[in-house]
């Protein structure tokens, strides 16, 4: 929840784009306003007691030109105060603090040119920051309502957009495209934070020195919180998108290869080709094409710490 009660100048673009909004509000208050008026005025003026017989009225070529001439104006005043305030978020300064974000189904992620990976967008105040966005599975919305931001991230290209964040606190971050039945829950925050406090952010290393202490088991689990596992699969034997987790490991699974249904041991082989080419064997009951692969996303001592944690889910 955005802790401002105005999000005035939240970020560079608001101005612009506010200004934008209110122009075309106003136009479109100002004809809502006279043409309601007009149709109530036509109504008491030409109505039947006062017509009792209707009268024939030529057209004005004058007046024809005049109500198309008009809206063609307005809407070319339209276009170009919509295109000043949208042009300046297409180029982003040379100086910009980059980071990488990464939609899935269903959350956001944030990657840092140091290795630090967050759930929450933590960035510098007064920094131009720019953010290049991927998809690893459906159409996202990146959508950050106080910073008038909003970019489709599409799978299978690489887009970007920038801001500078010029108020310190918590704004909300939504998912703008409908993805899928937990689509609702795909929100994050951006937290902007004067630059001294998100420089000993960003260079304690403290949790990546612990991460590298923790248990396999541990890291297995943190891995998977980190690329969405828990959205799709549950742990407690409910069923979500995808099967439970919960007793999985060492145990019999039919599934579907090709055309043809098996029952084959969910073993280490197993729970590493649902990894990385997850439509190969799809579980008896569920579809296919709903996971992505992470084939290149993960390494095979990353996917061993996996198991280890699906081995503790007995």
């Amino acid at each position: 929840m955005c802790i401002l009660s105005s999000a005035i100048k939240a970020s560079n673009f608001v101005t612009g784009v506010d200004h934008v909004f209110m122009l075309i509000l106003g136009i479109s208050f100002f004809f809502l306003i006279g043409l309601t008026l007009t149709m109530v005025y036509f109504v008491f003026k030409y109505n039947k007691k006062k017509n009792p017989v209707a009268t024939q009225i030529e057209g004005s070529t004058t007046l024809e030109i005049i109500w198309t001439v008009i809206p063609v104006i307005l809407v070319l005043i339209m276009f170009y105060y919509g295109w000043s305030g949208w042009a300046p978020m297409r180029n982003a300064p040379k100086d910009t603090f980059n980071i990488k974000v990464v939609a899935r189904m269903w959350k956001f992620s944030f990657e840092y040119e140091n290795g630090k990976l967050n759930d929450t967008l933590l960035v510098p105040q007064n920094k131009a920051i720019k953010l290049s966005l991927n998809s690893l599975d459906v159409i996202h919305g990146f959508y950050i309502p106080a910073f008038r931001i909003k970019e489709d991230i599409v799978p299978g290209r690489v887009k970007s957009a920038w801001f500078i964040p010029q108020m310190q606190g918590n704004f909300d971050l939504f998912c703008s495209s409908y993805c899928g039945m937990s689509h609702s829950y795909m929100i994050n925050l951006v937290k902007v934070m004067p630059q001294e406090q998100f420089n000993s952010w960003y260079i304690d290393t403290t949790k990546l020195v612990a991460s590298s202490t923790e248990s396999p088991t541990a890291s297995g689990q943190r891995i998977m919180k980190s690329i969405g596992c828990f959205a799709c699969h549950s742990v407690d034997g409910s069923k979500l998108v995808g099967p439970s987790l919960k007793g999985v490991y060492g145990h019999k699974v039919t599934v579907t290869t090709g055309n043809q249904e098996r029952e084959i041991t969910a073993d280490d082989e197993y729970i590493k080709r649902s990894i990385y080419d997850p439509n190969a064997d799809i579980v008896k009951g569920f579809n296919k094409g709903l996971m992505q692969p992470y084939k290149g996303q993960l390494k095979d001592a990353d996917v061993a710490q996996i198991i280890q944690y699906l081995k503790s889910l007995q």
